[in-house]
């Protein structure tokens, strides 16, 4: 018997990277994992296999966080398929990579494509999950945000500001949605496996950089994600409006 033996967990994003790790270590735990994608289907076929590998029962199902229409269909389906939904991992965002000096980058659709996915997206998710939780009398949702709505570095001023919105939106619902439903954050430092590091120049004198600033000498892995998610997942009984930062101790350097 795993941790998740009986449980149901819907992850978004999980196609690669951090989600992937997640869906997996979840999967691990006997879960059954709703592998959530918008356009990447093979990879996400890729994570379902993982899943099913570690020991979990995977269910594909695509749909674009940013609209409502397909998130209540996607949270349908996950309840037709397996009745229930126990934990929520809101992971899919995205980024646009604009140097903070450069405010005429930040256009109307950096913006609005930013908060579509990373802080609508999320909110939608919450919000369809949280009535079939609510019923059922538990539930527990973790949202991804970033060190970088904690302070002022990252790719963007826009993704910054959008993840802080997640960190605020979480506490909210924290105070809504208790106390059958937990919502708790993580906070991921730099994280090597991401899509959007793939082919980015200069990327291992960053890790390197990334390492050295960080008490711990190293850059995080998604596996060290996808463990904060199942701690929030399987214990933390007593936790909700949190925000754990997963960075290792970079912040605080």
């Amino acid at each position: 018997m795993g941790l998740l033996t009986g449980k149901v967990a819907l992850v978004t994003g999980a196609a690669v990277g951090i989600g992937r790790a997640i869906a997996v270590a979840y999967g691990r735990e006997g879960a059954k994992v709703v592998v959530n994608y918008s356009k990447s289907r093979a990879e996400a076929e890729e994570t379902a296999a993982l899943v099913r590998k570690a020991g979990g029962e995977p269910l594909l199902i695509q749909a674009d966080v940013s609209q409502d229409a397909e998130v209540r269909a996607m949270v349908a389906k996950t309840l037709g398929a397996f009745g229930r939904v126990d934990i929520l991992v809101n992971n899919a965002g995205i980024t646009a990579f604009v140097d903070f000096a450069d405010l005429d980058g930040l256009t109307d659709d950096v913006w609005d494509r930013l908060y579509r996915v990373n802080v609508k997206g999320t909110f939608f998710c919450c919000r369809a999950a949280a009535a079939p939780m609510k019923q059922q009398g538990h539930g527990r949702i973790i949202n991804l945000a970033s060190v970088a709505g904690l302070w002022p570095q990252g790719s963007s001023i826009a993704y910054c500001c959008s993840k802080a919105a997640v960190v605020q939106l979480s506490k909210c619902l924290a105070k809504t949605l208790g106390p059958e439903i937990q919502v708790n954050v993580i906070a991921p430092g730099f994280i090597a496996e991401t899509r959007w590091n793939v082919g980015r120049p200069n990327l291992d004198a960053t890790l390197a950089k990334a390492a050295q600033g960080a008490p711990l000498k190293r850059a995080g892995t998604a596996e060290d994600i996808a463990d904060a998610a199942l701690f929030l997942a399987t214990r933390g009984d007593f936790m909700t409006g949190d925000v754990m930062v997963v960075d290792g101790g970079r912040l605080v350097a």
